[in-house]
């Protein structure tokens, strides 16, 4: 397959790409077709590495109002819902909510993601419904499957036992929620265990760190301490952070070094944490954004997710990544023209180093011919435009395609 004429990753130089067996053969100008070669007129639209959703929770997609709606739009009144949704949970339920869910991202060029699922559930059934669709969807998306205690590790009854077991079951992560655990002791107590469970199995680690409004709440500095002691460095994540958005700047400042050092990757959710951020507050309120322009600019790895899909903690969502860089960029202040262009790697090179994906990921030759294709010149223009994805390729084969949008005012 050759597809001519196509902009790679914002160049201002066309070039064409040819795929052979499901690999990058040649990326380059002006190649020639070869008989019997299919041959796709790219018409100067944008090529980029598929997108990556580096946190969500499939597990609880599509679940919003069952059985209540969270009223309050608090995190804590979403666990509450969620608490009540788990007790029907079946196999059955779970698999056809995620791959609906699956299928919605796969439509907007998404093709690897970490999906956290909540192991506070004594029958594990989500981990193990998870775990089943991660075999059975490999071909088309590449799923990482975080075991994530939302009601605690030590404040929840048996905790330590379902984290080691969901672990063995096969998950690729470790979790936790040290802002959600009874006690600063408990909290500290259970970033310890999640990373010692993942030295002893030899996991990653994405914990739920300080999401929460509480400037005293910090789970980060134990956990970017804990990734390197242990060595494990940028095999650890920490998503949301966003009592970091509350902290006061020396302590910052004093942070910052310990956050380099141990080369922790961060997951900011602005969608999600923009709605349920602030809610204590009268005004003026709190963005509830983690520090993604800070940490960017000290070298930090940041990356953005979706975090939920119509479910208790929010009660939208498409899947559709460009609509987290959208709102993210606003709302980090992150508006200049070359913060807009290079925004695309929040959801792709950025997250692929988040889930460890080496050098696999990438439009290189030699690499898996997975890539999508924009009905836009260049990533401003398709953000700014909404513009279609009109191809995603999977090692080469096509997996998802769509018509560009075609509007008319008839004035």
């Amino acid at each position: 397959m050759l597809i001519q004429q196509v902009f790679i990753e914002n160049s201002t130089q066309p070039s064409d790409i040819r795929v052979t067996e499901g690999v990058f053969e040649e990326i380059a100008p002006s190649l020639v077709p070869r008989p019997g070669e299919e041959v796709i007129d790219g018409r100067g639209c944008l090529v980029l590495p598929p997108f990556i959703e580096s946190h969500v929770h499939l597990d609880t997609c599509l679940t919003a109002g069952e059985p209540v709606w969270n009223q309050s739009g608090t995190l804590f009144e979403g666990i509450q819902c969620w608490s009540q949704r788990k007790e029907t949970l079946t196999k059955q339920d779970v698999k056809d909510r995620v791959y609906r869910a699956v299928r919605m991202q796969a439509g907007h060029g998404v093709q690897f993601v970490r999906t956290h699922v909540d192991v506070t559930d004594p029958k594990l059934t989500a981990m193990e419904a998870m775990l089943e669709l991660r075999e059975e969807l490999r071909d088309t998306i590449q799923i990482q499957v975080v075991a994530f205690p939302q009601e605690g590790i030590d404040s929840f009854p048996n905790g330590r036992k379902l984290m080691e077991d969901a672990v063995r079951m096969g998950a690729d992560a470790v979790g936790a929620i040290p802002h959600f655990e009874f006690t600063r002791e408990y909290a500290v107590e259970s970033l310890n265990f999640a990373v010692g469970l993942a030295e002893k199995y030899d996991k990653l680690v994405d914990v739920h760190c300080d999401e929460i409004d509480d400037e005293q709440s910090r789970g980060l500095e134990v956990l970017a301490a804990r990734a390197y002691e242990s060595g494990l460095k940028d095999r650890v994540t920490a998503s949301h952070t966003t009592a970091m958005h509350s902290y006061n700047n020396a302590y910052v400042t004093k942070l910052m070094r310990l956050l380099k050092l141990s080369e922790l990757n961060f997951v900011s959710n602005p969608l999600v944490n923009t709605h349920l951020q602030g809610r204590m507050d009268t005004y003026p309120k709190r963005r509830g954004v983690t520090r993604v322009k800070e940490l960017l600019a000290e070298g930090v790895n940041v990356s953005f997710g979706h975090d939920d899909i119509f479910d208790p903690w929010y009660p939208l969502g498409t899947g559709d990544m460009r609509d987290v860089v959208f709102l993210g960029l606003h709302v980090c202040q992150m508006m200049g023209y070359q913060e807009i262009m290079d925004s695309y790697k929040l959801i792709s090179t950025n997250a692929a180093r988040t889930l460890h994906l080496g050098d696999s990921y990438g439009l290189k030759a030699g690499n898996p011919a997975s890539f999508i294709i924009l009905d836009a010149d260049n990533f401003y223009n398709a953000l700014n435009r909404k513009s279609e994805v009109l191809y995603s390729f999977k090692s080469g084969r096509l997996i998802a395609k769509a018509a560009p949008a075609r509007r008319e005012v008839l004035f």
